[in-house]
């Protein structure tokens, strides 16, 4: 397995858990830190590897009209000052080739989104920046063709590449999870993080929103941990029903530690047994 390195943490499928976690969409400063500092403190306690994530534009809403952040200067700007503040790495979505070389630099990984893993340019020029990526597998693609996502961005970066699983479409309004894909994804030599909320969503599922059942999120990401995977992305909020993207799917920040201890105890229990 190629190393990925993001920050001052090595992700290289022998050492902690990674866990990338925040609100779906930077909505203030105030917000992002309430969450960062809850969840630090949690992984600091587990001796897990944190990134803080949260989103400056959410491009992708199933409505025209939905909210979508707060902008990449403001969001970048406030990723600075979490990443000041606590220490830990951050990360965000690049949706288009023109962002990657700003977002890297403030951000310690740069995510590509689903619906984007075959966009060349855009891996390309996030692979130029010479910063790790975490490639999100589209809704539409099987774990085998992510070799060539790998080998696209590989081609230009040596600083390493995560792949992440986040469902699969089953017909219209729902993601499913094939739990073989994840050492299958593994098997191309490169870390696998598992999406535990957005692969509850119902796409569309509220008429001009997204939807979600919650409720799985957990059970998920138990199966993903037994399987073997080297990381989770969760998305979380002091109030999901609040959030202006993705409430039905997040998990509540007063949840949140109960299920990550959960997940990370059969996690470390299968490590020694994951190849």
């Amino acid at each position: 397995m190629q190393p990925v390195q993001i920050g001052n943490y090595v992700v290289d499928g022998t050492g902690p858990m990674i866990l990338i976690a925040g609100p779906c969409v930077i909505e203030s400063f105030d917000g992002c830190m309430q969450i960062a500092s809850h969840v630090a403190t949690l992984c600091d306690r587990l001796g897990i590897q944190y990134v803080f994530k949260g989103s400056f534009d959410k491009a992708n809403r199933t409505s025209g009209g939905a909210y979508r952040g707060v902008g990449l200067e403001l969001g970048l700007e406030i990723l600075h000052k979490v990443r000041d503040r606590l220490g830990c790495p951050v990360t965000t979505d690049v949706h288009i080739p023109d962002q990657a070389s700003e977002v890297a630099e403030v951000c310690d990984l740069l995510q590509i989104p689903a619906f984007l893993a075959r966009q060349t340019d855009l891996i390309v020029a996030c692979a130029e920046t010479q910063k790790p990526l975490n490639i999100k597998k589209g809704q539409f693609m099987a774990p085998s063709d992510m070799k060539y996502v790998l080998d696209k961005a590989r081609s230009i970066s040596s600083t390493g590449v995560m792949l992440c699983e986040r469902g699969t479409f089953f017909g219209y309004g729902r993601l499913v999870n094939d739990m073989t894909g994840l050492p299958m994804m593994r098997e191309l030599g490169a870390p696998v993080i598992f999406d535990a909320t957005h692969s509850v969503q119902q796409p569309g599922g509220l008429g001009g929103a997204t939807g979600g059942n919650r409720a799985m999120v957990e059970p998920l990401a138990r199966a993903a941990a037994g399987v073997g995977v080297d990381g989770f992305f969760f998305e979380t909020h002091p109030d999901p029903a609040q959030s202006p993207s993705d409430g039905p799917n997040m998990i509540p920040l007063d949840q949140f530690g109960g299920v990550l201890d959960r997940v990370h105890t059969i996690w470390r229990t299968v490590r020694p047994w994951v190849s």
